[in-house]
């Protein structure tokens, strides 16, 4: 039987959350001028509360304004590492950093399960020694795109990445025992998934369907 722990990122593994400052530390490192794009995010932003952009489209275009739309994959890959980092020394429960090692400890092989970009997921990951499911971006010769390849791995569509990853892995769920850890109701269809569920640092409508659906609340903040 193979066990895995799968932990959402944001919010869940990092006290905040990770792409707003992804984006300002990638622009001054590598196209220090697009930081006087910023104000442009906050119209981005009204724009999805307005529901003129959904999620995916909301991650493209603002990571468009802030690095452009072809970015350099071997600049990108060491920004990243920088910022993965820089999130582990400065961004992240403690408390969810032990759960991970006691889950690694009891036998679980551990994989995070996050909408942000892989480009830097992997990286956190990496530090981690986790294995990693996370929105691609398209790569286009020696660059990499903000168009996202695929589906952003956001709610229903995460819980089939992260199938997908396990055929991959040729684990079949069957034959799988899977904890899974989120602070959003968003993962709601993971939640419902897996054999046991832990609502981390949650969100109103995640406690409240937690007490609903039986599952474990932990408050690592």
């Amino acid at each position: 039987m193979q066990r895995l722990a799968i932990y959402d990122m944001d919010k869940t593994i990092t006290r905040r959350a990770t792409f707003g400052p992804f984006l300002f530390y990638a622009s001054l490192r590598y196209r220090p001028w697009r930081i006087l794009l910023a104000p442009a995010l906050a119209v981005t932003v009204i724009a999805y509360g307005l529901k003129l952009l959904n999620r995916a489209q909301l991650k493209e275009i603002n990571l468009a304004l802030m690095l452009g739309r072809r970015i350099d994959s071997a600049a990108l890959a060491r920004i990243s590492a920088g910022f993965a980092g820089r999130t582990l020394t400065r961004n992240v429960f403690r408390a969810a950093l032990d759960r991970i090692d006691a889950d690694r400890a009891d036998g679980y092989r551990i994989v995070i399960a996050s909408a942000s970009y892989a480009f830097y997921v992997s990286q956190v990951a990496r530090l981690l020694g986790t294995d990693a499911v996370a929105t691609q971006a398209t790569p286009v010769d020696h660059d990499v795109t903000p168009t996202i390849a695929g589906e952003n791995c956001y709610g229903a569509a995460k819980l089939a990445m992260v199938m997908d990853w396990m055929k991959t892995q040729s684990i079949a769920r069957e034959q799988a025992y899977i904890r899974f850890y989120s602070d959003h109701a968003s993962d709601a269809p993971c939640l419902e998934w897996a054999d046991e569920a832990f609502a981390a640092n949650p969100h109103g409508a995640l406690r409240a369907l937690a007490r609903t659906r039986g599952w474990t609340i932990l408050d690592w903040g």
